[in-house]
C-alpha cells in the first residue's frame, strides 16, 4: 500500500510545475478587457493548486516522508555532460510549497479586486502564473540545472512586474537596477555550476552534494571547493537581498502592491534561503563558510533594522526589516537550526505579505484620523552622535552609492573607450570579422591547439562589445547591434573550444539570437519614426503612446 502511494507521488510531482504553466498558457488567448475569463482561469487554478500541495504533502506524510526523484526528460546529452530535468520532494521542499500555495492562493485573490480595470490586468495575471512556474521549478530542483532554470524565470517576471507601470520613468529605472543585481547573482550561480563539473566531472543531484564534499577531502581539491561555496554564497545574498546588496528590495517594490507581497514579502526574496538550505550538505564542515555567514546575516539585521526605522515609506520600512529578519535566518541556516529557519521563514513571509496587503488601508485610515487626533511631539534636538545615525539610515548607509560608483561606474568607464565602435563601418567590419571567425572554426579542426588563446580573445571581444552597449547612449540602434555582433563573436569562441559542437545547436543558438535581434529591431525602428530620436539619454515615454508596439 505504502510503496504504491509512493510511486504514485513519484509520477505526480510533475503537476506542481504543469499546472501554473498551463494556466499561464491559458491566459494568453483572452483580452485584458475579458476580466471575468481571465481571473476565472487564476482562481480555479489557485484553487486546484492549494488543494494539490496539500494533498500531496498527506500523501508523503502517509508513505513515511520519503525523498521523491524524478528524471522528467533529457534536454541536452554529450559525452561528458547531462542537462537534464530532475525534480526532488523532501522536507525543505514541502515547507516552501505548503508556503508558496497559501501565498499564491491570497495574493491572487486579492488581486482579482485590487487590479480591476486596471490597463495590465492581463499582463499582471500572466506574470504572476509565469513566476508560480518559475518558483516551483527552484524549490522542486533536483539539480542545479533545473535550480537554474527557474531561477531565470523569477528574475524575468521580477523584471517585468517591477517595471509594471512603465508609462513611468521610476518603475522601468529600478526594474532595471534589479535586473542588474540579479544578473549578478546568475553569474554567479553559473560559475558554481561550471566550477562544480570541473570538481566531479559530472552532473550530481542534491543528494549527492554530501559524496563531493568526501570527494574533496580525498583529492585535496579544496581550492575548487571554496570557490564553489563563495558563488553559492553570492547568489544567495544578491536573491535574498543581504548586505551590501540590501538596496536593491525597497527599488522593487514599484510594481503593483499584490506582487510586492508576494515577491519581495513572501516568496522570491526567501530563495537565497532555499539556496543555502539545499547546499547545506556540502558546506557544513567549513567552520570558516559558516562565520562568514554569521557575519553577513548579524550585519544584514543590525543595518537594516537602523534604516528601516528611519525611512518615510511603508514599502521601504517592510523591505528592510524583512531583509533584517532573513539575515536571522542566514544565521540559523548556518548554525544548523535548520527546522526553526524553516519556521521563521514561513512566519516572516506571511507577517510581510499581509503587511503589504493591508498597508494602503492602514495609511488611508491613519490620514482620515489625523484631522481628528493628531497632536504634534515636541522636537527633541538630537545629538552629533545620534544624528549621524539618522543621517545614515535615511541615506541607507550609502549602499545605492557605493555599488554605483565601485561596480557600474568602472564598466561604463571601460565601455567608453570603445566609443569608436558607433561608427557604421566599425560595426559591420566587426561583425565580417566575427562570422569569418565563425565559419573558419567550424569548418577547421586544425586550429584546435591554439583553441585556448583564440576562444579566450573571441570571448574578450564579446565582453568589450557588451560594455559599450552598457555605456552608450546616443543610440538604441548601435547599441543592439552591437549586442548582437557580440553574439556572434561568442559563438566564434564556443566553436573554437568545443571539439565536438554539432551543426544543429550553432542553428539553435543563431536563431534565437537572430530572431530576436529582427523583433527588437523593428521595434526600435518604428519607435524611431515618432520623433526621430532614439537615443538613451533620457525616457522618453513611447510605450505610453505605442502602446500596441509595446
Amino acid at each position: 500500500m505504502i510503496e504504491s502511494i509512493q510511486e504514485i507521488n513519484n509520477q505526480l510531482i510533475v503537476l506542481f510545475v504543469a499546472i501554473p504553466l498551463l494556466s499561464f498558457v491559458a491566459t494568453l488567448f483572452w483580452k485584458n478587457k475579458q476580466e471575468n475569463s481571465i481571473s476565472g482561469i487564476v482562481q480555479i487554478t489557485k484553487s486546484i493548486y492549494i488543494i494539490w500541495a496539500v494533498g500531496y504533502f498527506i500523501l508523503w506524510g502517509i508513505s513515511g516522508s520519503p525523498e521523491i526523484h524524478l528524471n522528467l526528460v533529457t534536454i541536452y546529452e554529450s559525452n561528458d555532460f547531462v542537462f537534464a530535468i530532475h525534480f526532488y520532494y523532501d522536507r525543505i521542499t514541502a515547507v516552501f510549497s505548503l508556503l508558496g500555495a497559501v501565498s499564491f492562493f491570497l495574493v491572487t485573490t486579492f488581486s482579482r479586486y485590487y487590479m480591476h480595470r486596471d490597463e495590465g490586468y492581463k499582463r499582471f495575471f500572466n506574470t504572476i502564473l509565469f513566476f508560480a512556474f518559475g518558483y516551483n521549478l527552484i524549490i522542486f530542483s533536483g539539480n542545479f540545472e533545473t535550480l537554474f532554470l527557474g531561477w531565470e524565470f523569477i528574475g524575468l517576471s521580477s523584471f517585468l512586474l517591477i517595471a509594471f507601470y512603465r508609462n513611468r520613468y521610476l518603475p522601468v529605472k529600478n526594474a532595471f537596477k534589479v535586473l542588474s543585481n540579479y544578473r549578478l547573482s546568475d553569474v554567479a550561480l553559473m560559475l558554481m555550476m561550471w566550477m562544480m563539473h570541473h570538481l566531479t566531472h559530472s552532473n550530481i543531484d542534491f543528494t549527492e552534494l554530501s559524496k563531493v564534499k568526501i570527494m574533496v577531502t580525498q583529492n585535496k581539491q579544496e581550492t575548487m571547493a571554496i570557490f564553489i561555496v563563495i558563488m553559492i554564497l553570492i547568489s544567495a545574498m544578491i536573491k535574498s537581498a543581504q548586505i551590501p546588496f540590501t538596496s536593491w528590495l525597497p527599488r522593487a517594490m514599484e510594481g503593483p502592491t499584490t506582487s510586492s507581497a508576494i515577491f519581495y514579502g513572501s516568496l522570491s526574496v526567501h530563495i537565497g534561503t532555499f539556496l543555502l538550505l539545499r547546499t547545506y550538505s556540502f558546506w557544513e564542515d567549513m567552520l570558516w563558510f559558516k562565520y562568514t555567514i554569521v557575519f553577513i546575516g548579524l550585519a544584514t539585521a543590525v543595518i537594516s533594522t537602523h534604516i528601516s526605522r528611519v525611512q518615510p515609506t511603508v514599502k521601504t520600512q517592510i523591505a528592510y526589516s524583512s531583509a533584517a529578519q532573513i539575515g536571522i535566518i542566514f544565521i540559523e541556516i548556518a548554525l544548523g537550526f535548520h527546522f526553526i529557519a524553516l519556521i521563521h521563514i514561513a512566519g516572516n513571509a506571511f507577517l510581510r505579505t499581509y503587511q503589504l496587503l493591508v498597508s494602503p488601508s492602514v495609511l488611508n485610515y491613519l490620514i482620515h484620523n489625523q484631522y481628528f487626533h493628531y497632536h504634534p511631539t515636541p522636537v527633541k534636538k538630537l545629538t552629533k552622535f545620534k544624528a549621524t545615525f539618522f543621517i545614515l539610515g535615511i541615506k541607507e548607509w550609502g549602499l545605492d552609492q557605493f555599488f554605483y560608483r565601485y561596480l557600474y561606474t568602472p564598466f561604463k568607464w571601460i565601455g567608453k573607450q570603445f566609443d569608436w565602435v558607433k561608427k557604421t563601418k566599425s560595426i559591420l567590419i566587426i561583425f565580417i570579422l566575427g562570422i569569418i571567425s565563425v565559419v573558419y572554426f567550424l569548418a577547421n579542426d586544425n586550429i584546435k591547439s591554439f583553441d585556448g588563446a583564440l576562444s579566450i580573445s573571441m570571448l574578450t571581444i564579446a565582453l568589450f562589445l557588451v560594455l559599450f552597449s552598457f555605456s552608450y547612449r546616443g543610440s538604441a540602434l548601435r547599441a543592439w547591434g552591437a549586442l548582437m555582433v557580440s553574439h556572434i563573436f561568442i559563438l566564434a569562441g564556443i566553436s573554437n573550444n568545443e571539439k565536438e559542437i554539432k551543426s544543429v545547436e550553432v542553428f539553435l543558438y543563431i536563431s534565437g539570437i537572430l530572431i530576436s535581434f529582427i523583433i527588437g529591431s523593428l521595434a526600435l525602428y518604428r519607435v524611431k519614426k515618432i520623433d526621430k530620436d532614439i537615443s538613451l539619454n533620457q525616457y522618453h515615454g513611447y510605450v505610453y503612446e505605442e502602446k500596441n508596439t509595446a
